[in-house]
């Protein structure tokens, strides 16, 4: 299962907050694709399947399906907001080898 920062945390409860549907989750994903094999997704969910599994950081509620648990177990979701990077990035030691971007990985 991921683990979310603290400063992810804080920003993806600012986000569920501007959606105005507090019962939403972010679900994070691990799909066939990218230029490195697999990729990252992650949106809000409120269609929560009984074999996912779910943890809480704070307020906000992560789900995770079963087959992309085992390529997250151990990665963490972090937040930046600096001059010199923006965004969430993960960071998951299961990963042998990123492309560029950081939005793939094999």
């Amino acid at each position: 299962m991921i683990t979310l920062t603290d400063t992810a945390t804080k920003k993806v409860k600012e986000l569920i907050d501007a959606e105005g549907v507090p019962e939403l989750a972010l679900r994070v994903a691990v799909r066939p694709g990218g230029c490195s094999g697999f990729s990252y997704e992650m949106f809000f969910d409120s269609d929560i399947a009984d074999d996912d599994m779910a943890e809480h950081f704070g307020d906000v509620r992560v789900v995770v399906d079963p087959a992309s648990a085992q390529l997250l177990t151990g990665a963490t979701l972090d937040y930046k907001d600096g001059l010199s990077q923006t965004g969430f990035s993960i960071n998951n030691p299961n990963a042998s080898r990123t492309c560029g971007c950081g939005q793939s990985f094999s």
